[in-house]
């Protein structure tokens, strides 16, 4: 007989993976549905790793409540889950008399949201603080945080599948029938049944929620490109950097974000656009975030960028409305459907309080029993580029692979991949490593590990060549050999 769950949660993106972690601390049987080969396959995935303080959201607004809420919590939540955090603080730079209005606006927002410690800095004050950066005046908030969007999420999913609940990738939902007291899920050739439902998927959160009949929802996607200079530049500033934000208020326009593992962020620009899954970049997005960080930092390199990617944002307004569209947190009268709609940025500052307060629409649906052996601790893996000369060489006496260097530019061990392979949610691919260990993250693009990766797939692992996956079912690396006297040669 099919198994059935109390709770399926369908998006396996930040917020997906919170709720997921928030519902481990209970005694039920949950599972998580993810189209991706893993988590944070989409949107999470390419964001700026901002920890926002909450000055940027409407006054009494979903977001603006979260988003402190999150900030507040952010760095014991790191801390418990073994992610990086850095609490930097942001500049909004003015770059004209004209500007200051607008800080003075963020300003009393700020106040009226309850943000800490927010002021607002002269031009001296501004080069005291980032010589390089150009200005008339900013709002300071020293509680502004970064972090690595992409660990996080990898981690809240870790510690709620340490805690029980149940991941299934490459599971795109297709179709939702609602039987009398539970929903049948349909997902690639296979279903899954849950009592309840939880509609966490981001960009489609729209279309999932019109296949049980909510269709008044509609997802406008908005493209955003980023930059990553590397991090030979890392010393050019401090604190993140940003304008002041574009006049429609749609989005905070590019800025300039130092990053945990140390390149620089440049970005995002804002294209509405038709296809959902459309993360190209262009040359004309490139050389526009570089024009503009240009401007606030004149001594920014324009020719030293390593990579460039996209994300897309789950705007519930559209281009023509503009502004910034409150989250949408619904649960009908007991229709045991939960939607999540819009949850655009500050989703990864909010993503706990979102969690928590998902967890209390449905602790009126369900009864929910603590459990007592729930585990909040996820531990860090060991990353050898963060430990001293001493440390590394204690470290190899112990484990003679954390000696040997697999990616040069990151300074990642074998141990460290091999680690990063047997992570708890069983995802195999490159594409998992890379996230995991920080492997082809560097300054080459993977130019020197990939073989290296690839050698130890096939060695150690006795994965075979053509079994080797770039990250989705069918993206294979390799689907056959040139000669087969290249065999013999090997030998």
């Amino acid at each position: 007989m099919t198994e059935l769950f109390n709770i399926a949660v369908i998006g396996a993106g930040v917020v997906g993976c919170a709720i997921a972690r928030e519902l481990s601390r209970y005694n039920l049987k949950t599972v998580v549905l993810e189209k991706g080969s893993d988590v944070c396959s989409g949107a999470s995935k390419a964001n700026s790793g901002v920890v926002h303080a909450g000055f940027n959201n409407a006054v009494g607004s979903l977001k603006a409540k979260f988003c402190v809420q999150g900030n507040e919590i952010f760095e014991h939540l790191c801390s418990e889950l073994g992610v990086p955090y850095k609490r930097t603080g942001k500049l909004v730079i003015a770059q004209s008399e004209g500007d200051v209005k607008e800080l003075e606006n963020l300003f009393e927002a700020g106040l009226k949201n309850g943000v800490k410690g927010l002021s607002i800095v002269d031009r001296k004050t501004v080069k005291m603080m980032e010589p390089g950066v150009e200005g008339v005046a900013a709002l300071y908030s020293p509680n502004s945080a970064i972090t690595s969007p992409y660990l996080l999420t990898i981690a809240y999913a870790e510690n709620a599948a340490m805690n029980g609940v149940k991941f299934k990738f490459n599971s795109e939902v297709t179709g939702i029938e609602r039987k009398k007291s539970y929903f049948k899920i349909y997902h690639d050739g296979d279903y899954t049944q849950a009592e309840l439902v939880v509609n966490a998927a981001g960009c489609y959160a729209d279309k999932i929620a019109s296949m049980i009949g909510y269709t008044e929802y509609k997802i406008y996607p908005c493209r955003g490109e980023y930059v990553l200079v590397d991090k030979r530049w890392s010393h050019l500033i401090t604190r993140m950097i940003y304008h002041v934000p574009p006049k429609d208020k749609s989005v905070l326009g590019v800025h300039i974000t130092p990053t945990v593992e140390g390149p620089i962020l440049l970005g995002p620009t804002a294209d509405f656009i038709e296809d959902r899954d459309d993360t190209s970049t262009t040359m004309p997005g490139i050389n526009q975030i570089i024009e503009e960080a240009r401007k606030i930092l004149p001594s920014l390199p324009s020719h030293d960028s390593i990579t460039a990617f996209s994300g897309i944002r789950a705007k519930n307004k559209s281009k023509e409305e503009g502004g910034l569209g409150d989250y949408i947190i619904e649960n009908r009268r007991d229709s045991y459907f939960i939607n999540l709609i819009g949850i655009e940025s500050p989703g990864l500052t909010a993503s706990t309080p979102l969690a928590k307060h998902v967890v209390e629409m449905i602790s009126e649906l369900i009864k929910l029993n603590l459990k007592e052996d729930f585990n909040p601790i996820r531990p860090a893996p060991i990353r050898l580029a963060e430990l001293s000369h001493e440390q590394r060489a204690e470290l190899i006496k112990k484990e003679p692979l954390y000696g040997e260097i697999v990616c040069r530019c990151e300074h990642v061990s074998k141990k460290e991949v091999l680690d990063a392979y047997n992570n708890i949610l069983g995802v195999k691919t490159l594409s998992g490593l890379k996230y995991r260990a920080r492997v082809m993250m560097g300054r080459c693009q993977g130019g020197f590990c990939t073989a290296k990766i690839i050698s130890i797939l096939q060695n150690d692992l006795k994965t075979p060549y053509n079994g080797i996956l770039l990250k989705n079912p069918g993206s294979y690396l390799f689907t056959g050999k040139v000669r087969e006297e290249d065999e013999k040669d090997v030998k």
